[in-house]
């Protein structure tokens, strides 16, 4: 790794969505004007991204240093291998998550579209706050950015059920950040005499001779800490936040909490704890196994959900664990597949998620029970939810593959039998909940008395964002280099 050079490209990343909120604020008479500012935002901070590429991946490490708390607590911003996978994911489906939520939002004369717009931007502000976070203390501030800013999006519709699942949500997050990381913090801080990121990932930041219980503990407050992994028990949140509407749901999924969670806690796993000291205290694999839980029994959940956005949610509960415990193998294969699963996730979550909010808005139907035949009426849309199906299941050539097999992989390096049952296991669960939806979307029959009679694809600004979705998963599942050559670069 280069010597630290200043950017500040990192800060109009971190800029971009902020000052787009206030624009979006400032025009909200003017909806046209406003998606605008939306759309201009999100272009701002992805192309600011992308620019990033070229030098990180030569071996630079990009800094940004904005304020100085204590010595060894700091707000700085960096850029290097694992950031970018989070950054440059988040910051291209804020694009098409705009132009899908124009086509919702208005699609179903949502109310509040202007307040749903800026607190969407200030939601990519924290997380874009995470991605480049170089030092604990900077991931804490930014990860609570996202829990209030997003409240409002999950208690959007301003009713009973809305606002249950905004309390629910909001208690969540923030007990569990305030109870569990934040002392975790200060104790590492008391041990190490900083709470900055390490360069490597083997050494972590403990000095030699720190003690292995003190260190245990707090890496179990982290683990649990970061709630927003989805990690059982401290999963409730998720399922309960589903009373948004769907680009919220698709939000909250792909681009920006729940892989705020997991990049956190990859983040401190491998930057904080580093390979070495988890292996020598035996904390992966038991990571491994504990999350074993979590991806075999939200699959089983799953399973009983009739309702999609709630069956979709589980599935995320369950496949946000892939990454953890393809990190917590502590193998090169094993770290691989469960960091490139944070794009490939993403990109196959957020097209389902908008083939469900495309079926409800030319449908009004949520049940899956309800979608019998529906696939011959919006063929596009289905197709769509297939690819992703097929993704999330890990089948060629969609990008999921690369996921599975790099765990696999992984298992196999580790000597884990167990983990690769469960990863088999899980696998046939996930057939199990997505191709009954596909099937019954093209072959099902119809009820007595129902019919699709006047029933089409939803409108392009809403079948477009989830095509081109599902083509990026299939692309990636050709070609999984782009994504593969930041996180082999971590290894350098």
């Amino acid at each position: 790794m280069t010597t630290p050079s200043e950017s500040y490209s990192l800060l109009l990343a971190l800029m971009a969505p902020l000052v787009g909120a206030v624009l979006v604020m400032l025009t909200g008479r003017r909806p046209n004007v406003r998606e605008a500012c939306s759309f201009t935002a999100a272009g701002v901070m992805f192309a600011t991204v992308a620019s990033l590429v070229k030098p990180v991946l030569a071996g630079e490490k990009l800094v940004c240093h904005l304020a100085t708390i204590l010595p060894g607590v700091s707000v700085t911003l960096r850029a290097d291998c694992l950031s970018m996978v989070f950054a440059l994911v988040a910051s291209f489906l804020w694009i098409i998550t705009v132009l899908y939520s124009l086509g919702y939002m208005r699609g179903l004369h949502e109310h509040a579209q202007t307040r749903f717009s800026a607190c969407f931007a200030l939601a990519l502000f924290g997380a874009i706050g995470c991605a480049f976070a170089d030092n604990l203390f900077t991931l804490y501030l930014f990860y609570e950015i996202v829990s209030i800013t997003t409240y409002p999006l999950v208690a959007h519709h301003q009713d009973a059920e809305g606002y249950q699942g905004g309390r629910k949500y909001l208690v969540y997050l923030t007990t569990t950040a305030k109870g569990l990381v934040l002392p975790a913090m200060i104790l590492i801080y008391v041990m190490c005499g900083t709470l900055d990121f390490s360069d490597n990932i083997r050494t972590g930041i403990f000095p030699n001779g720190t003690s292995r219980v003190l260190v245990t503990v707090v890496y179990v407050c982290l683990l649990l800490g970061f709630a927003k992994n989805g990690v059982m028990p401290f999963h409730n949140w998720l399922p309960g936040a589903m009373v948004a509407p769907t680009p919220v749901s698709a939000l909250l999924h792909a681009v920006a909490v729940v892989k705020v969670g997991v990049f956190s806690t990859t983040r401190v796993m491998l930057f904080v704890f580093g390979v070495d000291t988890m292996d020598a205290f035996n904390l992966g694999i038991p990571t491994a196994y504990f999350v074993s839980f979590t991806i075999l029994a939200a699959s089983l959940i799953a399973l009983s959900k009739d309702n999609l956005k709630a069956r979709l949610a589980y599935s995320t509960v369950s496949q946000l664990s892939y990454i953890i415990l393809g990190v917590a193998l502590l193998t090169p294969a094993g770290i691989q597949g469960g960091i490139v699963h944070i794009a490939n996730h993403a990109f196959a979550k957020i097209t389902l998620f908008f083939c469900a909010g495309a079926i409800y808005v030319a449908t009004h139907r949520k049940n899956i029970s309800q979608m019998r035949g529906l696939g011959r009426v919006m063929p596009f849309t289905f197709a769509a939810f297939a690819v992703a199906s097929l993704s999330m299941i890990g089948a060629p050539p969609v990008a999921g593959f690369i996921t599975k097999w790099y765990l696999l992989v992984g298992a196999i390096d580790a000597r884990q039998i167990g983990i690769i049952v469960v990863l088999l296991a899980s696998t046939i669960l996930n057939v199990a909940y997505f191709a009954p939806v596909v099937y019954q979307a093209y072959f099902g029959k119809l009820a007595a008395g129902d019919s699709h009679e006047g029933l089409k694809e939803a409108s392009p600004a809403l079948l477009a964002p989830l095509l081109i979705s599902a083509l990026i998963s299939v692309v990636i599942g050709f070609y999984p280099d782009f994504f593969m050559s930041f996180i082999k670069g971590m290894f350098l």
